[in-house]
């Protein structure tokens, strides 16, 4: 699993010019689901995600989580973060999950994350989606379920 992690001053995700999700400061989380991907994992990541200190405090260092700051979250799937870059110029999406499972995880992350967050919204999974942000620094990472 695979999380973009951006601190935004504000983000939100457009499907046909209509707005189906949109935050003020907090974290906009690309989330690409592989395909080994499993609830175990997703606890794991989001355990990760929750507690990590991106945001800075009053003397400019990155000590505060999102509850520390009240933030809010938008969370977008992206399986193209399992994007395979390396034969030829044409990236491969073989490592990422099919799109029925995704989906039920993609739903577990957010039912997971919604009840510890001030606020959450979402893309919508599958769908062509235009997403637009302000990022805050910039200041963005990228968490990996291999790494942690």
């Amino acid at each position: 699993m695979r999380f973009c992690i951006q601190v935004v001053k504000q983000a939100s995700v457009d499907i046909d010019s209509k707005t189906v999700g949109k935050i003020g400061q907090g974290m906009l989380v690309l989330c690409g689901i592989g395909k080994e991907d499993d609830e175990a994992v997703a606890d794991k990541m989001i355990a990760k995600l929750l507690k990590m200190r991106i945001f800075s405090d009053e003397n400019g260092k990155t000590n505060l989580s999102l509850s520390d700051i009240n933030g809010e979250m938008l969370l977008v799937s992206q399986f193209t973060l399992y994007a395979d870059c390396k034969h030829g110029n044409r990236p491969s999406f073989t490592n990422s999950m099919g799109p029925q499972r995704a989906e039920e995880l993609y739903n577990y992350i957010a039912d997971t994350i919604r009840p510890q967050v001030k606020k959450l919204d979402l893309g919508v999974f599958g769908a062509d989606m235009q997403v637009s942000l302000i990022n805050d620094g910039p200041f963005t990472v990228i968490l990996d379920s291999e790494d942690i």
